[in-house]
């Protein structure tokens, strides 16, 4: 049996997309990798969705498609207990020749907000909830989602929503089983586990941590090992944002607070409206959701979780305990006083998602910006044009693109990179021809 030290690890680093792009290497290269790093193009994070060049982002010919320094995140590596042989895995983040950090890497796009952050003396404290579909084993084949037999149970395929079912659960026990064993071993804090609004939907929250760059690790970490777990047991995963047309699609909900440097949530003031810092926070949200929509939602297939009557958000919209706008100030204790950002779908970047939410919270703690009235009842009924969401991938990027504030808080080169992309994604995409045209047109016209 093959020591620890013996055993391959995987190294990645974690594109635009939220892909896992790096290496596999021999244990034995694992002392060097930490003090030296490894190479890759830098061209490598600005990749479209499919791993292709982009030409148009300025990193491959007009540098001679240099390569930055990949170097790793955490200290040692950590078992893929799913692997068919004895494997570890390295997070990294990449680094400029020179040693300064690579503005579009994900993970520095975060650093850089959160820096700013600790400028002003504040600690940003997070937690994501994450939602995914389990499917048969022979969807991802198929490439059409289908539902999974509960195998351990009844033995019947689910096909109804039978949301929080504990008998659903049940039905899995051997995949949540090692789910959570994985999460212990990796060192994800999984927390609660729900049942969702679709067959075979699911939703696990993570336990918030004191640092931005932890949780987005960690929600990296934990889509990987939900899909690894998933083919292992015969099943397949997936946290695309829309999988079934009909059903609930997969969202990825932020929870955050501030600290200051005597650790008091500078969001409390004793009572449930939270201090003008937590409007200051939300004002800022607002002012730059339609903004940031393209990290929220980053595919084609993102935006069809935006339509009426479905629970994702529509309007840039905040309110106390309300589950129809976009920031909901959840009620609790004053002290855990925190905001909730529900617009992000789980195919989305992790990184991206908590440094455009901090980057918007930030904007308006720095401008001392105010938000309307809380909304009472239905956002969705509100019908405010200027507050509408931006809900076509092309329109979204264009804003994206001329955002001042984005540019300012995430960084010119990631603003530049990131567009480049999505819109090499959209140029594909629209070349081709779907089937349901063939279907509808071809010998009727």
């Amino acid at each position: 049996m093959n020591s620890k030290k013996d055993n391959e690890f995987d190294l990645f680093i974690t594109d635009l997309n939220g892909n896992l792009r790096g290496k596999r290497m021999p244990g034995s290269a694992l002392h060097k990798v930490k003090d030296e790093g490894v190479k890759l193009p830098r061209s490598v994070l600005g990749f479209d969705f499919w791993g292709d060049d982009v030409l148009e982002n300025g990193l491959v010919f007009e540098t001679g498609d240099s390569d930055g320094v990949c170097m790793p995140v955490h200290e040692g590596s950590v078992p893929v207990p799913w692997a068919d042989s004895p494997r570890d895995q390295v997070l990294a983040m990449m680094f400029n020749p020179d040693g300064t950090p690579f503005g579009a890497d994900p993970r520095q796009v975060l650093s850089g907000v959160v820096k700013r952050f600790k400028a002003l003396g504040l600690t940003p404290v997070v937690a994501t909830e994450l939602e995914f579909y389990l499917m048969d084993g022979k969807s991802e084949e198929t490439q059409r989602p289908r539902p999974p037999i509960l195998i351990e149970g009844h033995g019947r395929r689910l096909s109804e929503t039978d949301c929080y079912s504990i008998d659903e659960m049940d039905c899995l026990s051997a995949f949540f089983t090692e789910v959570r064993e994985v999460c212990d071993i990796q060192g994800v804090p999984a927390d609660t586990i729900i049942s969702e609004l679709g067959p075979g939907q699911f939703e696990i929250n993570l336990n918030h941590v004191p640092d931005p760059m932890q949780a987005g690790d960690q929600a990296i970490m934990f889509k990987r090992l939900v899909k690894g777990i998933a083919r292992k047991q015969g099943y397949a995963a997936t946290f695309m944002a829309k999988p079934y047309a009909k059903k609930s699609g997969n969202g990825m909900h932020v929870h955050f607070s501030l600290l200051d440097e005597a650790g008091n949530n500078v969001f409390d003031n004793g009572g449930e409206e939270g201090t003008d810092v937590l409007k200051h926070a939300v004002a800022g949200l607002m002012h730059t959701m339609a903004d940031s929509m393209l990290t929220f939602a980053p595919h084609m297939n993102s935006y069809r979780r935006f339509m009426a009557g479905a629970h994702a958000p529509t309007y840039a919209s905040w309110g106390y305990e309300n589950r129809t706008v976009a920031i909901r100030i959840p009620e609790s204790p004053p002290n855990a006083r925190r905001i909730e950002h529900r617009v992000a779908g789980a195919d989305a970047n992790p990184y991206l998602v908590l440094a455009s939410i901090l980057a918007g919270a930030l904007y308006g703690i720095e401008n001392k910006l105010m938000p309307p009235a809380p909304i009472e009842g239905d956002a969705n009924a509100e019908n405010n044009d200027k507050l509408v969401l931006p809900n076509k991938w092309d329109e979204s990027t264009e804003i994206f693109n001329k955002s001042d504030v984005l540019k300012e808080y995430l960084g010119e080169e990631f603003i530049r990179v990131y567009t480049a992309a999505k819109r090499q994604e959209q140029k594909k995409l629209h070349e081709q021809i779907s089937d349901i045209e063939y279907e509808a047109y071809l010998g009727l016209l």
